[in-house]
């Protein structure tokens, strides 16, 4: 057992927490993107008064930024058994039978529900859904909207329908600050900040996460600015059980040209037959996965990251010249993007290179969202549900906040009950101190400094040493924020990305192998005794979390994919 020493508030905020306004609701959900809103849904039908809050406008997720599809066994000669063997296989031994047999089996009811809430899926011409494939399965079974703006439809109709229903209020602009915690340790509501600065507590005794991943504390990104890892920090803050942080799934193919936002260009477009050459026009895939660039994406990434470096570029090439069809009419909202910056995606190669995608590790759950805090639930990004094990198979994220949101949401309505806000600890976290005259802390810089230090450090490829180094920075730039007093929502997140990216760092250090999408240079085989979880809890004492202790948690079922 290694163990981490951490001395950190357990609140980001000093205030007295009995002076502020307070919302009491039996659920408070804290994300309005697919997985927070049917947890939402869900408990607000069976009778739960819940709030929604959003970090953002209700419509800003990562759910919004899916261009890809969602994963369902809709018709032969697909099977359950078939899906289900290919998560494994992708998870690389780590992910859950358990957790796969049931998000996969939800999968038809879980299409149903979003069409009953009137998303719009592409059909053929006989009025069935269309199915494509994807890397990493190995039947056509994934359902699309407008050929590659999924999210969009999911989020618009989950949206329509949490705005609509009577038992939901929804609150758009509010920061969830931290997680409260009565003196049992038991969860009992949010510490929020809305968009003029006022503070307020949104009291239940049933919290639900669902705040999606921690991308931008990369520098290569395919998430929107809000995915701050905000979630698993304060969930990690309020006393829960982190697990699997150092898998972060890197997607292999991000238009980049230099001074652009990083946009996906989905995996559809491989689907399709889209193939990646280098600057010489070779492809190269095939030299390094059987099923070429419908491999994983952590092979595909890594290939991508040796080609550059092979050829001395700053990305590869996606050609789309082979697709069957009219690659504008297929994907047109990368069509419209691409064309923004004067590429013909029918003609002309398109730039890639990988970006972090998704958050595979996070706040340890069971089937029911429990996380190790009592009343304290997480689901989609944020939590660790056992579903992804070590590698998350594309298009099985939409599809296991469905089916798990769903399922927490029940489990939060079934165990809501009142909380006395006097059993809270009045006064969160102790008076902050100020840099002495003449010392500045440049929280922009500090910001930047350490998303480059994630991507160089603790990117696609990892070592020990560069772990290390990664980790000292980290701890020297905690301890500086840690003592300032933050009023500003940016250095509330920057305190969640610190976090997030200790643990992440920590995480790899410890896993000494590489699996799934944690690639050790030093030692890149997969080894048996590693075939295990891997843990972090948080030790609090007097208020503080002083230190983290990290574990390894067997696979429950050894039946699973070695």
């Amino acid at each position: 057992m290694l163990s981490e020493t951490l001395p950190t508030d357990r609140y980001v905020l000093a205030c007295n927490v009995r002076r502020l306004p307070a919302f009491r609701f039996d659920v408070v959900v804290v994300g309005s993107g697919v997985a927070g809103a049917a947890a939402a849904l869900a408990a607000a039908d069976r009778g739960a008064q819940v709030a929604v809050l959003a970090k953002s406008d209700l419509r800003e997720t990562n759910t919004l930024w899916a261009q890809g599809g969602m994963a369902a066994v809709l018709e032969a000669p697909d099977s359950f058994a078939a899906h289900e063997a290919d998560t494994l296989a992708v998870g690389c031994g780590l992910s859950e039978r358990e957790v796969v047999e049931c998000v996969v089996r939800g999968g038809p009811g879980a299409v149903e529900r979003l069409l009953r809430l009137g998303a719009q899926f592409d059909r053929r011409a006989d009025g069935q859904l269309v199915v494509s494939r994807e890397g990493g399965h190995s039947h056509a079974r994934i359902v699309h909207a407008h050929g590659d703006a999924t999210g969009v439809e999911i989020q618009n109709a989950l949206t329509r329908a949490i705005q609509e229903h009577p038992a939901i209020a929804c609150f758009p602009s509010a920061f969830a600050v931290d997680v409260l915690t009565d003196d049992e340790g038991r969860a009992a509501g949010v510490l929020t900040r809305n968009a003029r600065g006022d503070l307020f507590v949104h009291a239940a005794a049933q919290v639900v996460l669902a705040t999606g991943g921690g991308g931008q504390i990369y520098r290569e990104t395919t998430n929107p600015a809000i995915a701050t890892g905000d979630g698993v920090a304060i969930g990690f803050r309020a006393g829960a059980v982190v697990r699997d942080l150092e898998f972060v799934q890197f997607h292999p193919t991000c238009l980049y040209i230099a001074g652009a936002a990083r946009v996906l260009i989905s995996e559809i477009v491989r689907g399709h037959g889209g193939i990646l050459v280098d600057r010489n026009g070779v492809r190269f895939m095939p030299e390094y996965h059987p099923a070429a660039e419908l491999a994983p994406r952590d092979v595909v990434s890594r290939a991508v990251s040796a080609r550059m470096a092979a050829t001395q570029d700053t990305s590869v090439y996606l050609d789309l010249s082979r697709v069957q069809g009219d690659p504008h009419a297929l994907f047109p909202g990368i069509s419209r993007i691409c064309r923004f910056f004067g590429i013909d995606i029918a003609r002309d190669p398109v730039p890639v290179r990988p970006g972090a995608h998704y958050m595979v590790g996070g706040l340890r759950t069971d089937l029911d969202g429990r996380t190790s805090v009592p009343g304290l639930l997480a689901v989609g990004e944020c939590a660790s549900s056992g579903l992804h094990g070590a590698n998350r198979m594309g298009s099985n994220s939409l599809l296991e906040g469905v089916v798990l949101g769903e399922r927490a949401g029940r489990l939060a309505a079934a165990e809501a009950r009142e909380v006395d806000l006097r059993t809270i600890d009045g006064r969160l976290r102790g008076p902050s101190s100020r840099p002495p005259p003449g010392v500045q802390v440049n929280l922009q810089d500090l910001l930047y400094s350490l998303k480059s230090l994630m991507w160089r450090q603790v990117g696609v490829e990892r070592t020990s040493a560069r772990l290390q180094d990664a980790l000292e920075k980290i701890r020297f730039w905690t301890r500086a924020v840690s003592e300032l007093e933050l009023e500003e929502p940016r250095a509330m997140e920057l305190v969640n990305m610190l976090t997030v990216a200790r643990l992440i760092a920590l995480g790899g250090l410890a896993r000494e192998e590489s699996r799934g999408t944690h690639q050790r240079a030093e030692t890149p085989e997969t080894r048996a005794e590693w075939r295990a979880h891997t843990l972090i809890r948080p030790i609090l004492e007097d208020g503080r979390i002083m230190r983290a202790e990290l574990l390894r948690e067997p696979v429950r079922d050894p039946a699973a994919v070695a």
